[in-house]
């Protein structure tokens, strides 16, 4: 057991943090999101009993998001048509803003079949039981000053 490092990063999770470089990227995905099939080239971690908010909160604890761009959180857009409310995303603005001082404008949105291109590229994800639907998350890393 270490000291300071919240209880729910496991070893993977923490060896995956570590592992990951300036400006590679992490998703944080629900509970209906093709982890496994988009992860093919990522490392999957199974986080199944924990929703994204816990983990969200827990990881910016210890991951420095990139300073370098003006979004370094982006969340999946709703599609069109659908009538789906999405208050998680104030949760999510929410721990951003108290884990890294960084305003609503570091949170920004990739349409969904963007998204799951993009976490093509993640190099890892993280499967959830997040039952919220459109709660998919995705983190790029910036660079640790301290």
């Amino acid at each position: 057991m270490l000291m300071g490092i919240p209880k729910i990063l496991s070893p993977q999770l923490l060896k995956v943090l570590c592992e990951m470089g300036h400006g590679d990227c992490i998703v944080i995905a629900d509970g209906n999101f093709p982890a496994e099939s988009i992860g093919q080239n990522a490392v999957v971690v199974r986080m199944d009993g924990h929703r994204i908010p816990e983990i969200l909160d827990a990881i910016l604890q210890v991951f420095p998001l990139d300073t370098y761009v003006e979004q370094p959180v982006r969340l999946m857009e709703v599609v069109k048509g659908d009538t789906v409310e999405t208050p998680i995303w104030d949760t999510y603005k929410k721990v951003v803003k108290e884990r890294t001082n960084r305003s609503e404008k570091a949170v920004g949105f990739y349409e969904r079949f963007q998204f799951y291109e993009e976490a093509k590229k993640a190099y890892a994800i993280i499967a959830t039981g997040e039952q919220a639907l459109y709660a998919n998350i995705m983190l790029q890393k910036g660079v640790v000053t301290e």
